[in-house]
C-alpha cells in the first residue's frame, strides 16, 4: 500500500512539472494546483494513519497515545485545501480578465502581441 502511495504522489508531482512548464497560463495554474495537491498527500501520509486508535486519548491511557496519528498535519493540509481553493478561484477569474484584454492565453502569443 505505501509503494501505490508513493508512486500516486509521484505520480501527481510529475503531472505538475509537465503542466508547469507548458505555454498556457490555465495549464500553469492547473500544474500548481496539482502541486500543492501532491505535497498534501505526502505531508498527509507523512503524519502516519492508524486503524486502531481515536486521535484522542484519556490522561489515564498515556501508554497508548503512540499508536494514535498525528492530528498536526490534517489540520494543517484542511487549511491549505481551502487557500488552495481561493487562490485557483482568483486566479481562473484574473486568467479571464487577461484573456478578455489580451485575446489569448499562450504566453509565447503575449510577446507577438507586445511587439505590436
Amino acid at each position: 500500500m505505501n509503494v501505490l502511495i508513493a508512486l500516486l504522489i509521484g505520480f501527481l508531482y510529475a503531472v505538475s512539472v509537465y503542466l508547469l512548464l507548458r505555454r498556457s497560463i490555465v495549464k500553469l495554474v492547473i500544474g500548481i494546483l496539482f502541486l500543492s495537491y501532491a505535497t498534501n498527500l505526502m505531508l498527509f501520509f507523512a503524519g502516519g494513519l492508524t486503524e486502531t486508535s481515536p486521535a484522542f486519548v484519556m490522561a489515564s491511557e498515556a501508554q497508548s497515545a503512540v499508536m494514535t496519528s498525528d492530528s498536526l498535519p490534517q489540520a494543517l493540509i484542511l487549511t491549505a485545501l481551502v487557500i488552495g481553493f481561493g487562490v485557483a478561484a482568483f486566479s481562473m477569474v484574473l486568467i479571464y480578465r487577461f484573456y478578455k484584454e489580451t485575446g489569448t492565453v499562450d504566453l509565447d502569443d503575449l510577446s507577438d502581441i507586445e511587439k505590436l
